[in-house]
């Protein structure tokens, strides 16, 4: 069986019933909904299920008009940058499927998505139809309401759709690419300053490690400092070796680390062995094992 991965970031984090919504609107498409992660500081919500290409393009288009009915940016407020309602759609390549399926899949989700719901989409990572526009942080640069400006130039016409952003649903990016880690560290202070200058020596940009994305808020709803990251090849930078850079980044700010967590799904082999001691995680994030939760969907 061909098993492709999709990993919504949705830009919902608040209000329970919406994220259950959402949830159903995704399940209803016959694809195996796997785990759902939400934050209220980030007022964001994390989808992954997986399937084959019809049945994912589906939940995509159900994902967005259940979230165009639910979400309006304009009354939207949280820590995590964000361009659309539906803010981004990735898909991966799990069993059976090449990049160049997921490509194709993105390229058709995109032009169905601007087609019949009028928001407008940028192609990004192995989908991209430029090289300025493979990195999602470009895209997102400056947040919609820059990228309401930028969207009339040419440099920055969208792939799909008109050059004008759904009055609340914003703007989304569709893409390809390999399997990232979404992992966050807390700090036992709220100086959210703290946060923001370990993240600028730890990530890619800073001078730090490859693969590694990184920036600092402030958690509201925890009352903490957060280094959120994402790793993009955790086998060139595992997330033992964010963590203990993090340790000792915070240790040298004169903080301790409280603990960290998973966004989503993570491979067996990224974790260690005893991911709540050696992690400070939770049993719970602990047990945000991809193929543990394929295994429990009757897909291992």
């Amino acid at each position: 069986m061909t098993l492709i991965e999709c990993v919504p970031n949705v830009s919902e984090g608040r209000r329970t019933a919406v994220i259950a919504a959402l949830a159903e609107a995704i399940a209803a498409s016959g694809v195996h909904l796997l785990d759902r992660s939400s934050d209220p500081s980030h007022n964001r919500t994390v989808y992954t299920f997986v399937g084959g290409a019809e049945a994912l393009q589906q939940a995509v288009l159900r994902l967005f008009a259940s979230a165009i009915a639910h979400i309006d940016l304009g009354a939207h407020s949280g820590v995590h940058p964000r361009i659309g309602a539906v803010d981004v759609v990735p898909f991966v390549p799990l069993r059976g499927a090449a990049m160049s399926d997921c490509i194709d899949l993105a390229r058709s989700t995109a032009a169905l998505v601007s087609e019949r719901f009028g928001v407008p989409v940028y192609l990004y990572e192995e989908a991209a139809s430029r090289a300025a526009r493979r990195n999602l942080a470009e895209i997102r640069r400056g947040g919609l309401a820059k990228l309401a400006t930028r969207i009339r130039e040419d440099e920055w016409l969208p792939d799909f759709g008109a050059p004008e952003p759904h009055p609340t649903a914003g703007v989304s990016a569709i893409g390809a690419r390999r399997i990232l880690i979404a992992y966050n560290v807390n700090l036992e202070t709220n100086r959210v300053e703290v946060a923001k200058r370990i993240a600028g020596r730890i990530r890619t940009s800073g001078g730090g490690f490859d693969h590694v994305k990184a920036m600092g808020v402030l958690l509201d709803h925890r009352g903490v400092a957060q280094v959120s990251m994402n790793l993009t090849d955790y086998h060139c930078t595992p997330m033992t070796t964010v963590f203990d850079a993090v340790v000792r980044e915070a240790a040298d700010e004169g903080v301790e680390v409280l603990d960290s967590e998973i966004v989503g799904l993570v491979p067996a082999d990224a974790l260690p062995s005893d991911p709540v001691e050696r992690l400070k995680l939770s049993p719970v994030d602990a047990n945000r094992v991809l193929e543990r939760r394929l295994q429990q969907a009757g897909l291992g």
